[in-house]
């Protein structure tokens, strides 16, 4: 039986400090020996070194499975995400930010359900388990839990944790669905239509967490949040397809 390929899609927008060892981290990661793994870069139109480091590394290790894709304009994680979904071509999907919060080690934790037989989709959580997490915002924790509450209400799913990055996906699945997001909206709208498909099974590791403050280049913010609110109602009641 011939191993399965695994495509983890990483979309960048002004990473130089961290491209590189997150790079690094996902050939290092351990994915089982059924596994070979695809790495699809898209930087969504940087404006510092990000691309240009990225170019470097590729030039200097040529036999790397890496293929890196630039936005022609910056369009948000959604747009980013939806062009590694259209270039991948593994078995299955993992999303993979570009930076340093979440550890590709864990990517054998999140492929058990899968070698099992048991799941098509799994999801990362942030706030199950005994893996370690960095201790940061009390507002950005509850404001997770409310959506992910939010969310759960509309799709009749029990996840803990929603708005994690690790999201890996069986890839027939993805092509039947139509992302609309171009900005971090893309997690509500991905968890709805996901939850939609007959017969999908769905599971939840937990895994660590190792997340940056502002000063270290964290993007999201209380804007993002209100917006994902709208897009769980929008994605669960008027925009269902």
């Amino acid at each position: 039986m011939s191993n399965q390929l695994l495509s983890v899609v990483i979309p960048v927008y002004n990473e130089e400090q961290y491209i590189i060892s997150v790079l690094e981290s996902v050939i290092r990661a351990d994915v089982g020996e059924n596994w070979n793994k695809e790495i699809i870069i898209v930087d969504d139109c940087s404006t510092d070194n990000t691309a240009e480091r990225i170019a470097a590394y590729l030039a200097d290790h040529p036999d790397l499975p890496i293929r890196s894709f630039t936005q022609s304009k910056n369009q948000g994680k959604g747009a980013a995400l939806n062009r590694g979904f259209q270039e991948a071509t593994g078995d299955f999907i993992l999303i993979q930010d570009a930076d340093l919060e979440y550890d590709p080690e864990e990517y054998v934790r999140l492929l058990k359900p899968v070698n099992k037989g048991f799941a098509d989709v799994v999801y990362g959580s942030r706030f199950v388990g005994r893996q370690p997490h960095r201790i940061l915002y009390f507002y950005h924790y509850m404001g997770n839990r409310f959506l992910t509450f939010l969310s759960n209400l509309f799709t009749n799913l029990n996840l803990t944790d929603m708005e994690v990055c690790y999201k890996l996906f069986r890839r027939e699945y993805l092509e039947g669905i139509r992302l609309r997001e171009r900005g971090f909206g893309v997690e509500p709208e991905l968890t709805a239509k996901l939850s939609r498909i007959k017969g999908v099974r769905i599971y939840e590791v937990g895994i660590s967490y190792y997340g940056r403050s502002y000063e270290e280049g964290k993007k999201i913010n209380w804007r993002d949040g209100v917006y994902a609110i709208y897009c769980v109602l929008k994605y669960n009641i008027w925009a269902r397809k």
